[in-house]
């Protein structure tokens, strides 16, 4: 465990205040069962007990992005393993499918997803042409001529490729974008764009980091940890470990968000003896807000800590630029305003204001909660303010984290796998392009690409011929999944790399679709790294086992593909395994210069160290910190008709890949609507009723689950619910879709 710097200790006794429950292992209560998890996993990998063992006991997690090396993680002393790694682990371990299950697809298309991947691995390429009824088997030479061919038709402008974040290491983000690249084209793109690419817009302009400025190490101790729109134990159950002992220090936790989230009051712990009996009580405060409140409530406790005076006036005064000018804005806002749109009082601003300015260290945690929206970006700048206004930046105990869900996440932007930046996070203009044609040895494109939903819009015009998607599911993943499908069958060729196959690989062909078999970050020679959300980058060894014959990793295929759309450059392209690639990165990206030195599985550094920034010196222009001007959205008028803001919440799953019919937090199954009992009493409906909702958009059939939710709000499971959201709707700068809508609900 990494030295505190003055932050309090755990203290070692247990804490009774702190239980959830006297009922020993929380027997009879709403919980995850962490126990039973284990028994599953064994169970369901039996087959190939000591080849899983070695991927849990050696491997770093393609979960969830905290960096897991082995069962050990860099925060805690102690077993680390959570519920996520252990679902995942069959992808890993599984058998090759029987193919013949593809030669037709009608009755794969009436299978869920859980159902298609319980079918095995993906064994070789596949080929399904316009007007056949399923697959059939190709060879990689054959498949990979058969794209390059159509890229060179078509013309690069004319393509788009897309990485999602399961398992997904740098080196084949940072070949995927080269290979984009060198074809002619920058778009590019990765899963972080619908998921924290408000982040990284936020964070750049105003610190100069796209990434959290602090560790994990940080919340044990520190006076005062927020999660806005963050539901870790969820989303993140291992860090709830880091909570119990924050509490043991005598942390102070505050939650914002719609939902009272259960799993954020109390949690049952397994590796803490302590807290697996009685469990851990997290949430010392909890404010409900309306969804997409937060920038309205946090403009009110700004205004309270500049009213009340709770402010690093010295930090403000020696380390920043902007805040006259926001502070002008702030003293200026409505009060009757801001709480109407925050769906909360000016008496919980102040209460928080009262927290945050009593605490001499913090630490502001937020997901997609605040970046799913219209105005992501304005929400992300929000936090940062408040941050930014106590100094919370560069000390321990303190700072921003948008904390991410997925192991690859963190890594996809670093590499330049984006449509509008290039490695380092640099944009896309003449400049940049210049320095990495010099160092690639050919023209970099200085136009920038199409985001991911842009992709499907030029799809759906007809404007795109070639879709390369590794992994994902497009179709899961993004709002008015009928859309998304129209524009996926109007792509003339459409190859779908991937462990397992997914219902958008299904979809019919517009000339053809190609199926190509993906290695796991477990069997790539050379080992490959992944990027953690505290800015960790571990290196994850080739484990010994069995193999898919004729899997390949994703680098060798783009790398490959981009040399035969243009053989001139098959030397410039030519790469003989992930150790020379992470040179290259370290050459491409100055604080990936550590990268080439990785050789043994677990060998990491943390670029920027611990706090990066370290308060005094920003990587900006100027060097220093920058407030931004943020106006809070008008609040948003009740039209009479009894409709209710709707967000879409993730349970019991990893991505859009769904791993319970249950939450076991929330009790809640998928096809269920969460809304307040004062809602379901002015319309008229009771619990376990079921209702229509409708949007604009669509609508879907729910049973009313009754929950802690912010009257006039409500909630449904994602990938289910995006059938209510708009396609059209996304946040302004980072083209994130607003996956937020108004619904009404009646009887069905």
């Amino acid at each position: 465990m990494a030295e505190n710097d003055g932050l309090r200790k755990p203290v070692k006794r247990p804490t009774p205040s702190d239980w959830a429950s006297l009922k020993p292992f929380g027997f009879g209560e709403q919980r995850p069962n962490n126990f039973a998890e284990v028994f599953r996993a064994a169970w369901e990998n039996r087959d190939q007990a000591a080849y899983a063992g070695r991927i849990l006991s050696d491997g770093v997690c393609d979960g969830c992005a905290l960096g897991t090396k082995g069962l050990h993680d860099w925060t805690l002393d102690g077993i680390h393993l959570c519920n996520i790694r252990l679902r995942l682990l069959r992808l890993n371990t599984m058998g090759p499918l029987d193919a013949s299950v593809l030669a037709d697809v009608s009755a794969l298309e009436r299978m869920r997803g859980d159902e298609l991947r319980r079918l095995g691995r993906i064994p070789h390429p596949m080929l399904r042409r316009a007007g056949q009824p399923g697959f059939e088997r190709i060879g990689w030479d054959e498949a990979l001529d058969l794209t390059a061919r159509r890229i060179r038709e078509a013309g690069a402008e004319r393509a788009g490729f897309y990485l999602t974040s399961r398992g997904m290491p740098n080196e084949s983000y940072y070949a995927a974008q080269k290979a984009a690249r060198a074809i002619g084209t920058n778009s590019i793109d990765n899963a972080a764009r619908v998921c924290h690419s408000p982040s990284t817009f936020g964070l750049k302009e105003a610190l100069g980091v796209a990434a959290s400025t602090c560790s994990y190490s940080d919340w044990i101790g520190t006076d005062l940890i927020v999660f806005i729109g963050s539901n870790v134990a969820n989303n993140q159950p291992v860090t709830t470990k880091y909570l119990h002992q924050a509490k043991k220090a005598g942390t102070r936790v505050a939650v914002l968000n719609p939902l009272r989230e259960p799993g954020m009051e109390r949690y049952w712990i397994p590796s803490k003896a302590e807290s697996a009996l009685f469990g851990t009580r997290i949430a010392d405060d909890f404010f409900g807000l309306n969804i997409g409140g937060d920038v309205a409530f946090l403009t009110g406790v700004l205004r309270h800590l500049i009213e009340h005076g709770w402010l690093d006036e010295e930090f403000v005064a020696d380390h920043t630029e902007g805040f006259g000018e926001l502070r002008d804005a702030v003293l200026n806002s409505d009060w009757d305003e801001l709480a109407l749109a925050a769906g909360a009082t000016r008496g919980d601003m102040l209460r928080l204001a009262h927290l945050i300015g009593n605490s001499q260290r913090g630490i502001l945690v937020w997901s997609m909660g605040v970046t799913q929206h219209a105005g992501g970006e304005d929400g992300v700048r929000a936090i940062v303010n408040v941050a930014l206004a106590r100094g919370w930046v560069g000390k321990p105990g303190c700072g921003l984290m948008p904390i991410r869900g997925h192991s690859g996440v963190q890594g996809g932007a670093e590499m330049g796998c984006y449509s509008t930046a290039l490695p380092g996070g640099l944009p896309v203009d003449e400049e940049n392009a210049r320095r990495f044609s010099e160092l690639w040895g050919f023209d970099v494109p200085t136009k920038p690409g199409l985001k991911a939903p842009e992709m499907l819009d030029a799809a759906h015009r007809g404007e795109l011929d070639v879709l390369f998607s590794s992994g994902g599911n497009f179709l899961d993943v993004l709002p008015d999944p009928a859309r998304v499908r129209e524009s996926l069958e109007r792509t003339a060729l459409r190859i779908h790399m991937d462990i397992v196959v997914s219902s958008q690989m299904l979809a019919e062909p517009g000339e053809a679709v190609l199926i190509l078999p993906a290695a796991t970050r477990y069997e790539i020679p050379g080992g490959v790294t992944e990027t953690s959300t505290e800015r960790r980058v571990i290196l994850s060894p080739e484990i010994p086992g069995p193999r898919i014959a004729e899997a390949r990793a994703e680098w060798q295929v783009l790398l490959d593909l981009a040399a035969r759309v243009r053989p001139e450059l098959a030397g410039a392209l030519h790469v003989s395994g992930t150790p020379e690639l992470r040179a290259e990165i370290a050459q491409a990206v100055p604080l990936y210069a550590p990268i080439a030195g990785l050789r043994e599985g677990g060998d990491s550094f943390q670029y920027g160290g611990r706090h990066y920034p370290d308060g005094a010196n920003f990587p900006t222009a100027d060097g220093r910190a920058h407030f931004s001007l943020v106006r809070p959205p008008a609040p948003i008028a009740d039209n009479g008709d009894g409709s209710l803001l709707l967000s879409t919440r993730r349970g019991k799953q990893f991505n859009s890949m769904v791993q319970k019919s249950k939450d076991a937090l929330t009790g809640a199954t998928r096809e269920a609507v969460m809304i307040s009992a004062a809602d379901a009493d002015r319309l008229g409906v009771a619990g376990g009723q079921e209702v229509l909702l409708r949007s604009a958009t669509g609508e879907l059939r729910c049973r009313v689950h009754l929950a802690p939710i912010a009257p006039g709000n409500a909630q449904v499971h994602w990938p289910e619910g995006n059938v209510l959201i708009a396609d059209e709707v996304r946040s302004a700068e980072a083209g994130i879709p607003d996956y937020n809508t108004r619904v009404t609900i009646e009887a069905a």
